[in-house]
């Protein structure tokens, strides 16, 4: 907006104006003619109209100075304010540059690393809770110990791993834990040229005001925790948001509220030199049908990333973990692979940035052959995809070796052998290159899914 008033300048005037500026004879305010006023006025509105959307006009004196308007300058005042503040939007945003080129390289080069072609991402962040959900299917006790058994079955895998797994998502427990040996978990993974991540939020709580919805807490201290995460090994980090399908939601409201929420702790992050993971999950419980969630994935997505712009968090030192575009776990529909990887490929060009290093995809309750093969599809679609398309997955990558373990120290190898197997599946998936085994029945073939899941 531009204010205007005042006469034209002489010739002998300087009429170098400092910002956009046009001339008339009367005075203007927003297309509206009011009278002449007095520089007495204009000053303050001058001032007004900066302090309230930072716009800058210039004032011209004529030869003869203004005359004093004889009244109405209270009016027209207070009508600049009004009419500012419910036009605030057109103010022109300011850059802040809160990242050095350093920092952006270090964060963009640690994204690479992570989704190099072929990689993905271990889910190993399983909270003490969900341990115990875990555990109580095979018969074994959650203590602190038997969790630290299984995560050595995960962890002690040789070399064979490090061409399929680019990252590792630790519990806060698991990155101080160490193996028999005495050596740290973060070391073991790191030695094999892995990068280490870390899940900092606390969990959802409820959204009030909303149909059942949730928010996700722990924005509170996250600054100083990822600082010292940092110092203990962790270049990356995960934040995990849940919203529903229903007839009802997700709300406009849980969609602002957990973007929002997800670019705040991005941009804390990135300030850490630690890469976020931004985790917007669509649960899969309802019966709704493909389109219905490509519909609401699309909305969720668009949200999120405007949210990033608006909390100006850098995008090439980001990686995005997303549902897949699936039914809902009761939708009587079948689909195949191919019509789940075109409406998520859709989805993603529709709404996600092409600076975005890669979008790792959580299972999301699917068997493990199923999220193979799907992730397969996503990597054969016909539609350019400026992003790697790859996975961030616990159970679908951990099912098999949990029921080749059940607690005995000596199936430990054999259980091993069963997360590399499906490490390598899903690092021939996130190149397109996986056939599919062949096998209908057993644990591969097995649902993972989990009403309203909770990590």
């Amino acid at each position: 907006m531009v204010i205007v008033y005042g006469d034209s300048p002489s010739p002998d005037q300087d009429s170098s104006p400092t910002a956009s500026t046009v001339l008339c004879t009367k005075a203007t305010v927003a297309g509206v003619r009011t009278r002449p006023f007095s520089a007495k006025v204009a000053f303050p509105l001058v001032s007004g109209l900066h302090e309230l959307c930072g716009s800058r006009s210039l004032i011209y004196r004529s030869r003869g100075w203004i005359r004093s308007c004889r009244g109405s300058e209270r009016e027209l005042f207070l009508w600049l304010r009004s009419y500012l503040a419910a036009h605030r939007t057109v103010t022109m945003p300011h850059s802040y540059p809160a990242l050095s080129a350093e920092q952006k390289k270090e964060l963009s080069d640690i994204a690479l690393r992570i989704v190099a072609p072929g990689k993905g991402i271990l889910a190993a962040d399983e909270s003490v809770g969900s341990m115990a959900k875990r555990l109580s299917q095979i018969g074994v006790e959650n203590t602190e110990e038997n969790r630290r058994l299984y995560r050595q079955v995960l962890f002690s895998a040789d070399d064979r791993v490090k061409k399929c797994i680019g990252g590792v998502i630790f519990f806060h427990e698991t990155l101080y834990q160490k193996d028999d040996n005495g050596v740290p978990f973060v070391r073991t993974i790191q030695d094999k040229g892995i990068v280490v991540g870390i899940k900092v939020d606390k969990g959802v709580v409820p959204l009030a005001g909303t149909d059942g919805e949730t928010t996700t807490q722990g924005l509170d201290g996250l600054s100083e925790r990822c600082a010292q995460y940092k110092k203990d090994g962790a270049d990356f980090a995960k934040w995990r948001c849940v919203l529903k399908i229903s007839e009802r939601t997700p709300s406009a409201l849980a969609i602002l509220e957990n973007a929002n929420v997800l670019a705040r702790y991005a941009s804390i992050c990135q300030q850490n030199g630690i890469v976020p993971i931004v985790e917007p999950e669509i649960l899969p419980d309802g019966d709704h049908d493909l389109k219905r969630c490509q519909y609401v994935t699309e909305k969720v997505l668009a949200a999120l990333y405007k949210a990033l712009s608006d909390h100006h968090v850098y995008l090439e030192g980001t990686l995005l973990k997303p549902n897949m575009v699936t039914p809902g776990h009761a939708c009587p529909i079948k689909y195949s692979p191919e019509e789940i990887a075109m409406a998520t490929v859709t989805a993603l060009r529709r709404t996600v940035p092409p600076a975005v290093p890669g979008v790792t995809f959580l299972s999301g309750g699917q068997s493990e052959e199923e999220a193979s093969l799907n992730l397969n599809a996503i990597n054969r679609c016909p539609l350019p995809r400026p992003w790697a398309l790859t996975f961030s997955y616990g159970r679908a990558l951990q099912a098999s070796a949990l029921n080749a373990w059940r607690g005995q120290q000596d199936n430990a190898g054999a259980a091993t052998e069963e997360f590399i197997k499906r490490a390598e599946v899903n690092g021939l998936a996130a190149q397109g290159k996986y056939e599919g085994s062949g096998e209908d029945g057993g644990a591969a073939a097995q649902s993972l899914y989990i009403a309203n899941h909770a990590y």
